[in-house]
């Protein structure tokens, strides 16, 4: 707690670890509080829209996925720091980097998850990502230098991961490459897409008979799903899937996640649940001074984007409760709707018992892309990001030799 000399009171410094959902709309909450001040700490200065990575995977704008973090937070006090934190003392009350420190007298963590690929051999030096800016650019001109030097008569894509974005991947791959060869009069490929799934069926945490609609949507879309099928190595010229031989050399990896490492590097402050997430106190905290939210906590839905919000919401208005001397509501879940596009103009979307697919479904998934948008964004940016989301990108970057 330090005195303000120009505004003549003492603030509470609340610093937050994270520049994602979370990080983004604990902030945000906060700084309309004239005595807390706010510092955002986060590994990048841009913002990343998950739901969207797909879409910018297969041409789309990247207005629709990465928004700079200072324009999130332009009209606000937030202090924005880009640092990467990798030590937490709370009896000291210091998180730090390599170079610097940050006192505080409450931390909130909102890191994320990062990619595992659970020890399989190969996956981490040949298989492609889509989840940051740089994967994403290494993904693209993967694609465009292959389709536009390549003469090969056919081509393999193999997205591995039937979660959200796998699906939502592997069904806009086929018309991204196909569109790609016809406007850069590229050679003529043969397209083969294959989706693998290590559980049953695609998007097993849906109710059966969702999963099946989406099965069906993507057999229709020429995607060949490889459910109950365990990937076992890659190497430069293919992936072995349960014992039989795929070569490719474009393997997409969008399964497997874990804890972000910052928590067990700090074990000895923290409790594990069996999946590896923090274990929290009614109000989603550890300790007095610290609070662990959103992917990070071990809660009910954790790793939804909407959750994530309503964790920001929920320890926005908690550490102001707290000090103000007001009763502290203990921290209640929600059950978000879920909303997976297959395809162009075809979702799935179910929430609770109800659950339906097809235009309704997509007409929904534009609905709460524009919601997630508004919830983080001013008006404008929201606006303008969301009509980003069905934009392709006008220019290639990577079309010199087509």
């Amino acid at each position: 707690m330090q005195y303000n000399s120009k505004r003549k009171f003492y603030f509470v410094n609340i610093v937050i670890v994270g520049g994602g959902f979370a990080g983004i709309k604990t902030a945000l909450k906060l700084s309309k509080q004239k005595d807390i001040s706010v510092t955002l700490i986060s590994d990048k200065d841009y913002f990343v829209y998950y739901p969207a990575l797909y879409s910018v995977a297969t041409g789309g704008s990247n207005a629709s996925s990465f928004v700079p973090l200072d324009d999130m937070l332009a009209g606000t006090d937030v202090k924005l720091i880009i640092d990467t934190i990798t030590y937490y003392d709370p009896a000291s009350k210091l998180v730090s980097s390599k170079d610097k420190s940050y006192s505080y007298d409450t931390v909130v963590f909102a890191l994320g998850v990062v990619t595992t690929y659970f020890g399989i051999d190969g996956l981490d030096k040949y298989s492609y990502s889509i989840k940051t800016l740089a994967e994403l650019d290494s993904f693209k001109r993967h694609i465009h230098t292959q389709l536009s030097e390549d003469k090969a008569s056919e081509r393999t894509y193999v997205v591995v991961g039937a979660g959200p974005t796998g699906v939502e991947l592997s069904a806009s791959l086929n018309d991204y490459v196909t569109l790609f060869q016809k406007e850069h009069g590229a050679h003529n490929h043969k397209i083969r897409i294959r989706l693998i799934e290590a559980a049953p069926t695609v998007l097993p945490k849906l109710h059966p008979k969702s999963s099946a609609k989406v099965v069906a949507r993507l057999k229709s879309l020429g995607v060949h799903v490889m459910a109950g099928k365990m990937v076992e190595s890659q190497d430069e010229h293919g992936l072995t899937v349960s014992g039989k031989r795929i070569d490719t050399h474009t393997v997409i990896w969008t399964s497997g996640v874990t804890n972000h490492p910052f928590f067990k590097a700090h074990s000895s402050h923290f409790e594990f649940a069996k999946n590896g997430k923090v274990i929290v106190d009614e109000h989603l905290m550890t300790d007095s001074n610290t609070y662990v939210i959103a992917d990070n906590a071990a809660t009910q839905y954790s790793g939804l984007a909407q959750i994530a919000i309503h964790d920001g919401i929920y320890t926005a208005k908690d550490i102001v409760r707290k000090l103000r001397g007001k009763t502290r509501p203990a921290y209640t879940t929600i059950l978000p709707p879920v909303v997976i596009p297959v395809g162009a103009h075809w979702a799935v979307l179910e929430w609770g018992k109800v659950r339906f697919a097809g235009y309704a479904g997509y007409l929904m998934r534009k609905a709460a892309d524009f919601i997630g948008y508004s919830d983080i964004l001013p008006i404008g940016l929201a606006f303008g990001s969301w009509r980003a989301s069905e934009r392709y990108e006008e220019k290639c970057p990577y079309c010199e030799t087509v």
